[in-house]
């Protein structure tokens, strides 16, 4: 198959600050979740394949078109769709008129379609009813879902969407996860988040980044599999231990390596990501 995006030896700095330190991936329609502690490089990598920064080297490509050039990054721009960490909403639009902003950016210039599709995106995203109301009037949920519709509008083959899910209650995340999951159906979504129970609920393959780097490309499965063995319970924290906590029945779960006889536990995916990241020294 071949790949919506295809990276190579991207690197960037900001100062003295390595940002991307040589990253290279190929993505492929499904959800992919990209997990990694505050300064990773999460959200550069995010941006540059977004077309919003140039890298200092290295290449990639979406959907066959090369971003390094002029005619490549506008063709890239009409084939990809982007939600930002903080959107950036101009407060008197209705949630209607940013929608079809961002749709003339794009250059849908038939105002008949353009407007069609503009109510078809926030209808998909259940804000029909508010489509005439000001997004500054909204809850920060509808706001969500309002950059989410103008993410999808154009029908991207590529959605990049960095922490989408951040400062949502439980009842607006469970709706989100789902517009999320229907929207990687036959496309290639790239998925930015600190919640590692969003990328178990949703993505077929995870990648952890930190310092720049990519440190591990697998399925969730295998991101758990790495902290097989490694979780066991106690009665008190293990001052051996890599990370621990009491749990809500008063046992401490303990990550790291056990001690002989040690009652192990089931692990999790988050169980695996602190793991990774300790193995190579990275703090969480």
């Amino acid at each position: 198959m071949t790949p919506t995006v295809s990276a190579s030896g991207l690197s960037l700095r900001y100062g003295g600050t390595r940002a991307l330190d040589d990253v290279s991936l190929r993505l492929s329609p499904g959800v992919t979740g990209l997990l990694g502690p505050n300064g990773a490089g999460k959200t550069t990598l995010l941006r540059v394949l977004a077309t919003s920064v140039p890298a200092d080297s290295g290449a990639f490509t979406v959907l066959g078109h090369d971003p390094g050039t002029p005619a490549g990054r506008q063709e890239a721009r009409r084939r990809l769709g982007y939600l930002p960490q903080t959107p950036g909403f101009h407060p008197d639009f209705t949630a209607f008129e940013f929608v079809d902003y961002v749709a003339i950016l794009k250059e849908m210039t038939d105002r008949a379609v353009r407007h069609r599709e503009v109510r078809a995106v926030l209808d998909g995203v259940d804000l029909s009813d508010v489509r005439g109301k000001r997004v500054k009037k909204l809850s920060g949920g509808m706001r969500q879902r309002v950059a989410l519709a103008a993410a999808l509008i154009g029908d991207p083959g590529f959605l990049v969407l960095d922490e989408p899910t951040v400062g949502l209650d439980p009842e607006q995340r469970m709706r989100f996860r789902e517009l999320i999951a229907q929207a990687g159906e036959g496309r290639t979504v790239l998925l930015s988040t600190h919640q590692t129970e969003d990328v178990a609920m949703l993505c077929h393959r995870v990648l952890v980044m930190a310092g720049g780097r990519i440190l591990f490309d697998g399925t969730p499965a295998e991101l758990t599999a790495r902290a097989a063995g490694r979780v066991w319970s106690s009665t008190e924290r293990d001052p051996g231990a890599k990370a621990g906590w009491r749990t809500g029945t008063g046992s401490f779960r303990n990550v790291g390596s056990p001690p002989a006889g040690a009652e192990l536990l089931e692990p999790t995916l988050e169980d695996g990501y602190l793991l990774t990241l300790d193995d190579a020294e990275v703090p969480a």
